[in-house]
């Protein structure tokens, strides 16, 4: 099958071409994101390959569409960035990545959880200066703290047995109790009221957009930390900014931003940042910020790779495969 893959990188044109060579598809890569005006590459491909920052509304996949694509791979579990109801009506199919390696999010969540706390990032600085002084770096033990886990699928679990190992009280709240975690489910209120440490694990949909916004954080424990490895809208950007200004909320760890579209997965350093509200953030010292890494592990890689391309060989045999979110 011809497939045309956007929005890639050295890191996984690599993973996609080594399972590629079992398979045997014909593969044409830009690095380009995805949308509107970049649809048109695609012309002669019955697939396209896309990411999380790719924008796949109805123009956009009208224009696929038209150019004889059948079928739209996603290479990530979230699925927000696609009009599924549009993709439907113009007979595309829609298929995702829904786990590839839950190990390698969560673990991410926990080491910019355990460097904020440390301030691991102002002390490698500091040190690289030959400034050796501990002002300013006093954290906390995670031992004993209450940790709020916001949604407990493959990851959410992952993360919830990790802290437990650290001898944390863990509080979840999820639509989806489970009974075989260290958890107990409380209500979001409770959780936001209770919790020292709060880390976000769920999908971004309607009713979690902005899930932690003013309303939400003026009900948090004053001085808790949020951790978001997931999806940036869960929170609202100016309000998280307003909560670190007051000390409502003590600190930050952000994989994903809100906006990071055009911004993450590239290098803009020699640049002036454009996003006011990023830069503020990260001028802040009780925030950490990476450029949504936390799935960048060689397993997650060759897993993602490995059952995006198994998808599209089954959905070119006439089979539907098991990750499909738009069945025809």
């Amino acid at each position: 099958m011809t497939i045309t893959v956007f929005d890639t990188h050295h890191f996984d044109r690599s993973a996609i071409e080594k399972q590629n060579a079992k398979l045997g598809h014909h593969l044409h890569f830009f690095q380009t994101r995805l949308e509107r005006d970049t649809a048109k590459l695609a012309a002669g491909s019955e697939a396209v390959c896309v990411f999380v920052n790719d924008v796949l509304d109805r123009v956009t996949l009208t224009t696929l569409r038209d150019s004889g694509v059948r079928l739209i791979a996603l290479r990530c579990a979230g699925f927000n960035n696609v009009d599924l109801k549009a993709a439907a009506e113009l007979g595309l199919t829609v298929t995702r990545v829904p786990a590839y390696s839950p190990y390698a999010v969560a673990e991410h969540a926990v080491a910019l959880l355990l460097a904020l706390n440390r301030k691991i990032h102002r002390a490698h600085n500091r040190v690289r200066e030959s400034n050796f002084s501990l002002e300013g770096l006093v954290g906390f033990d995670l031992h004993g703290k209450t940790v709020g886990i916001v949604g407990t699928g493959k990851i959410g679990q992952v993360f919830a047995n990790i802290m437990n190992g650290f001898g944390c009280r863990l509080l979840a709240f999820d639509a989806f109790p489970r009974t075989d975690l260290p958890v107990t489910y409380v209500t979001a209120e409770q959780l936001l009221t209770e919790s020292d440490i709060i880390s976000l694990h769920v999908p971004l949909l309607p009713e979690t957009f902005h899930f932690l916004r003013a309303e939400t954080i003026a009900q948090l424990k004053r001085g808790a930390i949020i951790v978001n490895t997931s999806r940036g809208a869960l929170i609202e950007a100016q309000a998280l900014i307003d909560g670190l200004k007051s000390g409502q909320v003590g600190g930050a760890a952000l994989d994903v931003y809100e906006e990071e579209g055009g911004v993450f997965f590239h290098d803009l350093s020699g640049k002036i940042l454009q996003d006011d509200v990023l830069a503020r953030l990260i001028s802040m010292p009780n925030v950490l910020i990476t450029s949504h890494q936390a799935f960048l592990t060689h397993e997650a890689l060759a897993n993602i790779a490995q059952s995006t391309l198994e998808t599209i060989t089954a959905f070119e045999k006439g089979e539907v495969p098991e990750s499909v979110l738009v069945k025809l």
